[in-house]
């Protein structure tokens, strides 16, 4: 299969998670991209509205993962314009994962996937498995491994 990983990572965690996804899913015989959504600008205090310096065009993959912080309790604004901008994902096999700095899910990482989900089911994707990492939780290597695990098996 040939899967593209659409990350949007501000610190290097989220795309560190990328990364360990993109070695299992080579390991499994796929074919693999990663590609960044990356803003302008990234002061998130700035008056100018965010526009973006790259949107990766997910037309070429089977299946689609996005991957992104979780930012004031909710999907991270740089990846809520992204995915508003997609034009379609009618017949892409589609998963997603969040990283969050807070230690419970339902402090923003719940809300986040559940933004994926909506908009990537609104523009036609068929949505198969979603994941979080609480980033300074004692159990982020397992959620990381069990992420990698379940996304890789797709």
């Amino acid at each position: 299969m040939n899967v593209g990983i659409i990350v949007y990572s501000q610190t290097g965690n989220t795309l560190s998670v990328a990364q360990k996804l993109d070695q299992a899913l080579r390991a499994n015989g796929n074919t693999v991209s990663i590609e960044r959504v990356e803003p302008i600008h990234n002061d998130s205090h700035s008056s100018v509205p965010l526009k973006l310096k790259s949107a990766p065009d997910v037309s070429p993959y089977d299946i689609v993962i996005f991957a992104s912080p979780v930012q004031a309790f909710s999907l991270a604004p740089v990846m809520k314009l992204y995915l508003s901008q997609v034009s379609s994902l009618a017949g892409k096999k589609v998963c997603c994962f969040v990283t969050q700095q807070l230690k419970k899910a339902w402090l923003g990482g719940n809300h986040a996937v559940r933004q994926i989900k909506s908009a990537c089911k609104g523009k036609g994707a068929d949505i198969m498995v979603s994941g979080i990492v609480n980033w300074s939780g004692d159990t982020r290597d397992k959620q990381i491994d069990d992420i990698v695990s379940r996304l890789s098996a797709v």
